[in-house]
């Protein structure tokens, strides 16, 4: 199938991009790297009579450290991100994330900011900002505003996104050394949707975690905040009971939705799973560190 005719439009400015989201509102749509709207278009579940291509401002770019927080532009590809020093010392969390993102061809062109603004369920970015406590940067004719990434993302494919408005980047806390961060997923074969998948940014006195939070993927129309289960872990070593106290509350707590080849009971099985195995690699490397 191929996509219906659309208009096609590159500004120059970002005013440029207001202006137009203005003049047609629901009828236009932002290209970033267009791996989620291009295959939108083409199957049309979308049909925009205008396209915004919005590559060419170089302004909503680049990743650089802004005070005690990592910014990270719209326009960043998942291979920048992937391949960024800045990242790897200041959000290591992205970076054990990005390797799990679709396929090398679409990491090369996909973006953070189009992967935020898009909000799917099973995607790597949003869990991550979930569980960094991150914050969305968002732009529109009337200014500019932050909305916390566990605010931003509020249903399936839905975000706080106000008409008119784009995400020009977001950003996280700079990793110290009483954090830990780990991440992983579990798919049918690299690069498929992921069945379920757990971020996890913890911070730890000693080998005492202050708090730990767990986001998961691929369970919910949202990334899923297990916030029991954190109030569980907080103040408590990670040693194996706690950790199978904590898998326990996850049973509980977790409400999983099927998709066509999963049931919730499978699906919580396999975020159970994931979270047990992240939270013994906590522990041992806390542990190792503190011996």
């Amino acid at each position: 199938m191929k996509s219906a005719a659309f208009d096609y439009v590159k500004p120059s400015t970002v005013q440029e991009v207001f202006n137009l989201l203005q003049t047609h509102g629901d009828d236009a749509r932002i290209l970033a790297g267009g791996q989620t709207l291009l295959a939108t278009l083409n199957m049309r579940l979308s049909e925009p009579q205008l396209v915004i291509d919005i590559t060419g401002l170089t302004s909503l770019g680049g990743i650089r450290v802004q005070g005690d927080r990592l910014f990270i532009g719209a326009l960043a590809t998942h291979t920048e991100i992937e391949n960024s020093t800045l990242v790897a010392q200041h959000a290591p969390l992205l970076a054990q994330a990005a390797p799990h993102i679709a396929h090398r061809a679409i990491r090369n062109a996909g973006t953070w900011g189009g992967s935020i603004a898009y909000g799917d369920p099973a995607a790597e970015w949003p869990c991550c900002l979930c569980a960094l406590d991150g914050m969305v940067h968002l732009q529109g004719a009337q200014g500019t505003r932050q909305v916390t990434a566990t605010d931003f993302f509020q249903d399936l494919y839905t975000t706080a996104l106000k008409p008119g408005e784009i995400v020009v980047g977001a950003d996280v806390p700079l990793a110290g050394a009483a954090d830990w961060v780990g991440f992983d997923e579990l798919a049918r074969r690299h690069g498929d949707y992921a069945v379920a998948g757990l971020a996890v940014s913890a911070r730890f006195q000693g080998t005492v975690a202050q708090r730990v939070n767990l986001s998961f993927l691929g369970i919910g129309v949202i990334p899923v905040r297990a916030r029991r289960t954190e109030a569980v872990l907080a103040g408590k070593a990670l040693d194996a009971a706690t950790i199978e106290i904590a898998v326990a509350s996850l049973r509980a707590e977790l409400e999983p939705l099927p998709d066509l080849t999963h049931t919730p009971q499978t699906k919580r099985h396999l975020a159970t799973v994931l979270a047990r195995r992240l939270l013994q690699a906590a522990n041992a490397s806390r542990s190792a560190i503190h011996a």
